[in-house]
């Protein structure tokens, strides 16, 4: 049996372990929360490198995807390096190509994307392929880059812009600790709304759970969410809020739709590949694996 583990950053209250069947191989996959804990993290991958057949990196970024240009984070390549033998896929490789697709299937299969829809994107530097393909879908968009990461209640209403921007900030950013700019550990737990109007203006809420989660207002009523990582403990809190819709980008497995680190990983499982994959790849295994999008009406 293979074995996937994400190690993560987040809250270990979040920690599961699910046995996956994909065309007759058999996968364990667990997720590890380490409480904000770096160190922990590096310590486990220090231990289980080569022992294992891919390792997530949950809870944070390697990279910034700046548009035109990635970046990559200082806190996450401290702990990225301890791997040596095993690879560690903190899911930005495979985030550019399932997001992308999932916003495809959602204009071929349904009707929730049109051009009159609003969409707030907490973050298009973390989930660059979502933010670019609902513009071009012709959504209205906020990026809200500005104002989750840096507490600016400057919402950006193109790439373009954040383009420009990211070239002045994110070489500044990129060295802070990465408890500065992501919730991490216990945060991810707690929830401490920063400026409602942006999200209840908008028809759809995109990006990063996390960053949803811990900026979200008391309520959303009627509004559609796309998203990741969620537990069944967040689909009921979503529904009590009075989310309409919720899609996960990456499909239902034992009860929960774990993060993009860890599918990317179980697909490099999957091809036996010590090394990310490239984009073409990756579309490959999502057809012959048939990973659709969780659609849930709440």
């Amino acid at each position: 049996m293979k074995q996937v583990v994400s190690i993560s950053l987040g809250s270990s209250s979040r920690d599961h372990t699910a046995e996956i069947d994909l065309l007759g191989q058999t996968f364990l996959v667990k997720r590890i929360g380490t409480d904000g804990d770096l160190q922990k993290m590096i310590r486990f991958i220090e231990e289980n490198d080569g022992k294992i057949d891919a390792f997530g990196l949950g809870g944070m970024d390697l990279y910034i995807q700046a548009v035109n240009r990635r970046y990559t984070l200082r806190d996450a390549q401290k702990v990225a390096s301890a791997a040596r033998i095993t690879p560690i896929l903190d899911g930005s490789g495979l985030k550019n190509t399932l997001e992308r697709n999932v916003v495809e299937y959602l204009l071929r299969e349904t009707d929730i994307i049109d051009k009159k829809k609003k969409v707030l994107v907490v973050s298009a530097m973390d989930r660059f392929g979502l933010a670019q393909s609902l513009e071009q879908a012709g959504c209205e968009m906020e990026y809200g880059d500005l104002i989750f990461i840096l507490n600016l209640p400057c919402p950006l209403k193109s790439l373009n812009t954040l383009a420009f921007i990211a070239a002045l900030a994110v070489p500044v950013i990129r060295l802070l600790p990465f408890s500065m700019i992501y919730p991490t550990g216990k945060k991810q737990e707690t929830n401490k709304p920063r400026y409602p109007q942006f999200f209840l203006r908008a028809d759809i809420i995109a990006g990063d759970f996390h960053f949803i989660k811990r900026y979200m207002p008391k309520e959303l009523p009627g509004k559609i969410i796309i998203t990741n990582t969620v537990t069944p403990a967040d689909v009921e809190m979503l529904r009590q809020k009075g989310v309409k819709t919720l899609i996960t980008t990456t499909p239902e497995i034992d009860g929960r739709s774990f993060g993009t680190n860890v599918m990317e990983a179980l697909l490099v499982a999957y091809a036996g590949s010590k090394k990310e994959l490239n984009p073409e790849e990756y579309k490959r295994l999502l057809e012959e694996l048939e990973f659709r999008p969780r659609i849930i009406e709440l």
